[in-house]
């Protein structure tokens, strides 16, 4: 005990506060004082080096170590309050995710009015108030102190997976209330059994001298509802006031309906207080083994959110905030979890109002001890996350989470989380934190919770076995192990279960991903005990950081910040100034409510409404039918659809529109039907589009044919010149030539336009087409199949020239042709596997079109996968402008591509790439069926079909293939740190990849990697490309 009060406040686990107010529900009365603003400063080193305040002590401090030498404020400087210091030139930000970075944060201070102790506080997300009333000068000026420290006892269990910052980073107010007032109130708004009626009680609590009336007040649209009032003498202290609400409109994240509670406080017929608190009707329960609201059993489509700002970390303005929870909504995501942490108070607010429903996490994580005795327990790299937790997990909850002195630290997180939050409908599940493992503390968080506020439920993910939860809970398990798990995890015999399954992390989207949201969200709907899950995460965590580099968004070590977790702190659905990325758009297909597909008759069309509390009348239906040709798209039909009636969770057949199809058009058939909002909502307008589905309707006498260009050709003779170093081939109109050392085109003219870019940064037999089957890593690549692909060499193949043949143009067969046949052997040096390469180009003077056929042997002990399969040119650099009929607009992977439509689309090359904050493979384009590459002008260029030979070997029928348009190649791309690494680097040409397979992108990052049926093969393979000029 002695050791205890010798340690300094904010060394002593077992004092969390000082003269510290109890924690009460979020509300500011309107008599305040904001008082953010430039504050002054004094930044140092230690806090026995800490300046203190300059006022003269009213009263010795209770801490020792606040004993301290005045400093001259002339030396100080001023920072914004809210803010951190770090991003306002003291220190500098550090990033971690598991290791803790100091030796030993924003987590604790000491507060001082007038040069009086005031009190002590931490916990750095929750809210501190203090009684100043004896201390304020009321008709002078006062001093407000606060000493902030980085460091504390506290920062052992704020290890959450985000930037370190210290400072005041929330609001700050002085507020004024009466002599006689509310302290508190706790609403409960639930409904009976039948979830008809409501069941509306609120508990008072008084801070009373007078005799006063209390009125309650439920109101909706500036019309009462019912109200009631009732007398209570000075000596009252609490107060419950029970009304019921006949069939109120029920609050849901589909249908956030909410009434206007007003609780007024008089004395003497003068009005003392009043506050108001808006509230929603909805019964939460675990009924059935399944979470419900309403009777309703739930499915998460959710997200993990932190509070992040690019330029304020933490202290993040109101409007970007709301912007954040708008793209929510406009994305199809209904759930929020406030990782790891109570958010900002205002946010819920707004859940309340938009319609989400939110898991609401106490402010503590502890992840650092697992590294702390990781090393010692030799625990295989291959070792899943479920299994090295059960490993690590007794050790590392030894330190805080099952020590008895650490309870109360642990206890108070709690108490705050849901004594803030407690009055928000959209709040239906307290969450006891987050990776701090489990024990007796967790306990007696849970406890807590239940006793404060049992209308809710408890979540958990570090308790394995649900012992204070009330659901099962993981973090990026499979798709096969998560349904073995609803299967198995504590079902009794008869196949019954008392818990569900919730996954509070998953598909974890770290740059080009994720991967997989299909498959997890089609595993939600077969298997009822799913109950859906948390993307980790939002957003990227980057700050905007300038130096001599340039300009970008800075991760874990761009400070200068050792130990750090690199770049994992880029995992989000948004980039860091909080615009979509590719994983958001695919999100937003996968988590879509309403689904359809055609019927095996190809004449109707199921339409699946997979919301869970409403039918579908508040959406219009459109719909267009269009053929893609060999040019153009054209508009057959278009129209709207009757809704039909379909009740939440059922399904309904519309019946395929009927149209003419007139026999000039020719190509493929598609129709395309969106879901459009019939009216403005509070998160987007009028016909904004919820959800869409397309269904092929056959083709239209399509055939495949050579360019109108081609077509117009004379035929004319092919010459063949010979010398040591190369062939060349010629006609009036072309000329291609081949490396006779290498077997690969460098140049190939039509009408005196280069439609290959020689480079000068290699020498000039630097082969422009050539085989390929190495790409940029992406970040979840790097984290496991790229260690494989780069052990067996994919990233340092070379190519031998083993036999080139020319064949003459025959004078019967095919005159105006010729074809080359190169075998060359790819291989990695010193490695024992490679890839033999029959190539046969075969040339047409009627054309000028180049047929490049491949036939792909590996030999040796080859790899079991390679990323990609396919043929990289190097483009002449003004052919940096794409026409393609295939999926798009966006980029699409084997695995994400459900957000992508067939169409017929245009972009230039910056708007075929994804800038990923941390460069990696991207702009990947599937299912294409020809590619148009020219100028700027739409002239000039090649296009490419993937073509292959029927039985004969005379006739074409098109196949789909992937493609890509960059400035960069692999090499520069997986060696930049930051986009602005790649100024200067650009190919002198376009790099033009043409795949016929490519890998998907999974998730390998922290969760499951590539799926079985998105790799790409190491095996024998053949296929032929169609190149032809269109000069």
């Amino acid at each position: 005990m002695h050791q205890q009060a010798d340690r300094p406040d904010y060394c002593n686990e077992q004092i969390v506060q000082k003269n510290r107010l109890t924690p009460r529900t979020y509300w500011l009365p309107e008599e305040k004082l904001v008082l953010n603003g430039r504050w002054d400063f004094h930044y140092a080193s230690s806090p026995i080096l800490a300046p203190a305040p300059s006022a003269a002590v009213a009263t010795p401090s209770t801490d020792s170590s606040l004993d301290l030498p005045r400093v001259d404020k002339s030396i100080w400087g001023q920072i914004n309050v809210p803010g951190h210091w770090q991003l306002h030139g003291h220190g500098h930000p550090h990033y971690t995710n598991v290791p803790y970075p100091f030796p030993g944060v924003d987590s604790a201070c000491h507060v001082f009015v007038n040069g009086a102790e005031v009190g002590y506080s931490q916990g750095s997300r929750n809210p501190a108030e203090f009684d100043i009333t004896n201390l304020v000068h009321t008709d002078d000026e006062n001093e407000l102190f606060v000493r902030v420290y980085q460091w504390s006892d506290s920062s052992y269990i704020e290890d959450q997976d985000q930037w370190w910052l210290s400072g005041v980073f929330r609001d700050v107010y002085l507020l004024a209330f009466p002599r006689s007032r509310i302290e508190d109130f706790k609403v409960m708004a639930g409904l009976d059994s039948e979830y008809r009626d409501g069941q509306f009680s609120v508990i008072v609590k008084f801070a009373l001298q007078d005799d006063i009336e209390i009125q309650a007040q439920i109101s909706r649209r500036g019309e009462v509802i019912t109200a009631t009032k009732r007398q209570i003498r000075s000596n009252g202290i609490e107060t419950k006031i029970s009304l019921n609400i006949s069939t109120p409109d029920k609050w849901t994240a589909e249908t956030p309906n909410l009434y206007d509670l007003e609780l007024k406080l008089q004395c003497g017929g003068d009005v003392m207080q009043t506050i108001r608190q808006r509230i929603g009707f909805r019964k939460i329960e675990l009924k059935n083994g399944l979470i419900t609201v309403n009777g309703v059993p739930l499915l998460f489509r959710g997200v993990n959110r932190h509070d992040h700002h690019p330029l304020h970390g933490r202290a993040v303005p109101y409007e970007f905030m709301r912007n954040d929870l708008l793209l929510m909504k406009q994305h199809n995501v209904n759930a929020l979890r406030t990782s790891h942490y109570p958010n900002h108070p205002l946010l819920y607010d707004l859940c309340d109002e938009l319609g989400l429903w939110v898991i609401d996490e106490a402010d503590l994580e502890c992840h650092g001890f697992d590294a702390a005795v990781v090393q010692s327990l030799n625990i295989p790299a291959s070792t899943s996350y479920e299994e090295r937790q059960k490993i690590v997990s007794k050790s590392a909850a030894d330190f805080t989470s099952d020590n008895p002195a650490w309870k109360t630290a642990y206890v108070d997180r709690m108490e705050q989380l849901v004594q803030r939050d407690k009055n928000h409908a959209s709040v239906i599940i307290w969450s006891l934190g987050n990776e701090a493992f489990y024990g007796r503390n967790h306990k007696a968080m849970y406890e807590y919770a239940k006793k404060a506020d049992p209308t809710r439920l408890v979540h958990y993910e570090g308790d394995r076995e649900a012992k204070s939860a009330d659901m099962y809970s993981y973090m990026y398990p499979s798709v096969d192990a998560l349904v073995q798990l609803a299967k198995t995890e504590d079902v009794k015999p008869d196949g019954t279960y008392d818990k569900p399954i919730v996954l509070c992390e998953y598909a974890h989207a770290m740059g080009n991903g994720p991967g997989w949201l299909t498959e997890y969200i089609d595993a939600f709907r077969t298997h009822e005990r799913l109950q859906g899950g948390f993307i980790w995460e939002w957003a990227n965590h980057g700050l905007l950081k300038t130096d001599s580099l340039g300009q970008y968004y800075a991760y874990g070590g761009d400070f200068g910040d050792v130990p750090n977790d690199s770049t994992f702190v880029m995992d989000g659905l948004l980039f860091s100034d909080h615009t979509p990325t590719p994983g958001l758009i695919e999100l937003k297909k996968v988590y879509a409510p309403v689904r359809g597909w055609k019927t095996e008759n190809g004449r109707h069309i199921v339409i699946e409404n997979e919301y869970q509390f409403i039918d579908l009348y508040h959406l219009a239906i459109d719909y267009k039918v269009e053929t893609f040709g060999d040019e153009e798209s054209t508009l057959i039909a278009a129209g709207t659809i009757e809704i039909p009636d379909v009740k939440a969770g059922s399904r309904a057949t519309v019946g395929v529109p009927e149209f003419p199809l007139p026999d000039y058009v020719t190509g493929h058939v598609f129709m395309t039907i969106s879901f459009r909002n019939k009216a403005a909502t509070s998160w987007a307008e009028a016909g904004f589009e919820v959800a869409w589905l397309q269904v092929p309707l056959g083709s239209n006498k399509f055939e495949d044919t050579s360019s109108p260009q081609s077509l117009q050709r004379s035929i004319t003779t092919l010459d063949v010149e010979t010398t040591q170093a190369a062939y060349t081939i010629s006609s009036s109109d072309m000329t291609i030539r081949f490396n006779r050392s290498t077997g690969y085109p460098t140049h190939w003219l039509v009408n005196n336009h280069n439609l290959l870019q020689t480079t000068h940064k290699h020498n000039t037999t630097t082969p422009l087409l050539l085989p390929s089957f190495w790409r940029a890593p992406t970040d979840n690549d790097k984290a496991s199949d790229a260690n494989d692909w780069k052990s067996y060499g994919l990233d340092a193949l070379t190519t031998q020239l083993r036999r080139l043949t020319i064949n003459s143009p025959s004078l019967y067969f095919m005159p105006n042709t010729i074809s080359i046949t190169s075998t060359t052997y790819l291989a990695p040096p010193i490695l024992a596997w490679g890839l033999d390469i029959i190539t046969t180009y075969t040339l047409s003077s009627a054309t000028s079109a180049i047929r490049i056929k491949y036939h792909i042997t590996p030999t040796g002990p080859a790899p079991r996968t390679l990323c990609h399969i396919g043929v990289q040119l190097r483009l002449a650099k003004d052919l940096a402008h794409a026409r393609w009929f295939g999926l798009g607009p966006g980029e699409s992977y084997a695995d994400t591509k459900a957000a992508q439509r067939v169409g017929i689309w245009n972009a230039d090359v910056d708007e075929l790439s994804t800038n990923y904050e941390v460069p990696q493979e991207n702009g990947n384009r599937m299912d294409t069926r020809w590619l148009r590459v020219t100028d700027g002008r739409g002239e000039g260029g090649i296009k490419v079909t993937l073509v292959g030979d029927d039985k004969q070997g005379y006739e074409s029928k098109s196949k789909m293939f992937q493609w890509q348009l960059s400035k960069y190649d692999a090499k520069t791309l997986e060696g930049a740190k930051h986009p602005c690494d790649l100024a200067g680097k650009e190919e002198e040409g376009m790099l033009l990849r043409l795949d016929v397979a490519h890998a998907g992108v999974g998730t390998g990052a922290c969760g499951p990697r590539i799926g079985e049926e998105w790799e790409v093969k190491c095996e024998e393979r053949e296929f032929e490309f169609l190149l032809e000029p269109l000069i």
